[in-house]
């Protein structure tokens, strides 16, 4: 089941909002667990099964690392909970991967090396397996508390508006808020607005933009044109798919009392790599900061150890996208850029820079490239066809794949990219000069009629957007969301 079909919109969701509202307080994280549950059973039941266990596991592990705290016998139970955790990911995640490789490297394939199985990918189990990860540690550090209700704890880790992809929450942001958190029709329906950007992103920009996208990556001799264009697509495809999955996200805990971190802050006006990866994924990039590069080592070991840190970082965080050698080369690109920023110090100086954000810009979309692709000698055709060796138009075939409708949606997609800090800034900050009470009521009546007409608008802008999305749906077939693979 995803955000954007019929079945979660007009089935799902209604039932689960009326019985979560429904539940006393007390027993709401009963609601949520099955909630979720049903939720992720609606993929697959048999993987119902590894999620619990993998949730039960670590339930039982942080008992265990609270209670020795500090002592050896601490260290070795948190030991095997992150052995047992990563084994799960490495396992489901990883192991057809090696298996393809090894075949590759003796020059066959796993059938021939007696391997006639496939293991599945669960969805969601990379989100799902950090977020039990980062609990662990964080009792392991006395940031969290183990805590008594393991009916809260399998709430947290199955909690359905994140679970499939994302963002990565901690416990220690939310263990307060599942013992006591605000409801309110305010709240409610500005996670209603939330939801309803994000599904527009995906809707509306996302899937009208893939089109061009697949037909650049789909195979053939593609020109130059075509190759800038798709690539430029899928960038525009990739962030506004994921930043609106991310808003959903967003939006239906603060339908249910939740306030989740951001998890995108506006990452294509960024003038460095390094502040790239500030506004990109946010709850990844701090996940590696705070559990994979300081345990490394950091930036505390000397300039040589923090660059091989900050590669080894990016390689992992590629590798953590997909078991493919796309990924781990689209990480080597981001760690050799990040340890080069340092190097040269252009991450502090690029603020002044008239050619920042353009030639951030251009190295981020030359990562995309290979994230984008299947396999590395597709993405080395993109390139080859981006920088000429395919003439400026390529096949003329391709380009009868090509509609108008994903041409012009891509240019409007660009657009709202760059309008889209602007407008955020103009409906999130207070009415200029406007003199308040206590109690933050605008006491100037020309001052409320200014506050109340900016609000209007954004009600009217997201009721529109809304209706558009619903009939984009009606028109459309299924579509999942790209980071439902990782």
């Amino acid at each position: 089941m995803v955000f954007s079909s019929e079945s979660f919109l007009f089935l799902f969701l209604p039932l689960f909002l009326a019985a979560y509202y429904l539940t006393p307080t007390r027993l709401k994280s009963y609601t949520i667990l099955a909630g979720s549950y049903v939720f992720y059973a609606w993929w697959r039941v048999d993987f119902l099964g590894l999620l619990f266990l993998t949730t039960a596991f670590a339930y039982v592990v942080g008992q265990q690392v609270a209670k020795h705290r500090g002592t050896k016998t601490g260290r070795v139970w948190l030991g095997i909970g992150v052995v047992g955790c990563l084994g799960v990911l490495g396992v489901f995640k990883y192991l057809n991967f090696f298996i393809d490789s090894f075949a590759a490297l003796m020059g066959t394939d796993a059938a021939g090396l007696g391997v006639h199985w496939h293991l599945i990918l669960p969805i969601g189990i990379s989100f799902y397996v950090f977020q039990a990860l980062s609990y662990l540690i964080d009792v392991h550090r006395g940031d969290a508390t183990a805590d008594a209700s393991f009916i809260d704890f399998a709430a947290f880790i199955a909690l359905f508006p994140q679970l499939i992809a994302g963002p990565i929450l901690r416990y220690k942001d939310l263990e307060d808020q599942f013992r006591e958190r605000e409801h309110s029709v305010e709240l409610f329906c500005d996670g209603l607005a939330r939801f309803l950007i994000g599904l527009g992103k995906k809707v509306i920009l996302a899937d009208a933009v893939a089109p061009l996208a697949d037909v650049v990556f789909g195979g053939g001799e593609v020109g130059m044109a075509l190759a800038w264009a798709g690539a430029l697509a899928y960038m525009l495809q990739l962030y506004f798919d994921f930043s609106g999955y991310s808003d959903m996200a967003i939006g239906l805990g603060r339908m249910m009392g939740f306030r989740f971190l951001e998890n995108f802050r506006f990452p294509y006006i960024s003038r460095s790599i390094t502040e790239f990866w500030r506004r990109w994924h946010i709850s990844l990039s701090n996940w590696l900061r705070d559990y994979l590069y300081i345990s490394l080592g950091g930036n505390r070991k000397g300039p040589g150890r923090t660059y091989f840190n900050l590669m080894a970082v990016m390689v992992l965080g590629g590798l953590w996208h997909g078991a493919n050698w796309t990924f781990v080369l689209w990480g080597f690109w981001h760690g050799g850029l990040l340890a080069a920023e340092r190097y040269t110090g252009w991450d502090k100086r690029a603020a002044g820079s008239w050619i920042a954000l353009p030639l951030t810009l251009f190295f981020v979309l030359i990562g995309w490239v290979m994230f984008r692709a299947t396999t590395v000698s597709e993405g080395f055709e993109v390139y080859a066809g981006m920088f000429g060796a395919n003439g400026l138009t390529g096949d003329p075939a391709l380009w009868m794949d090509v509609t108008r409708e994903s041409v012009a949606l891509a240019l409007v997609a660009a657009v709202v990219v760059f309008l889209e800090p602007h407008i955020h800034d103009y409906f999130s900050r207070p009415v200029k000069n406007a003199p308040v009470s206590h109690d933050g009521t605008v006491i100037v009546e020309g001052h409320a009629a200014q506050g109340a007409l900016m609000q209007a608008v954004s009600v009217v802008a997201v009721l529109a957007i809304g209706v558009l999305t619903v009939l984009k749906l009606a028109e459309q077939s299924f579509s999942p969301f790209l980071y439902f693979q990782f």
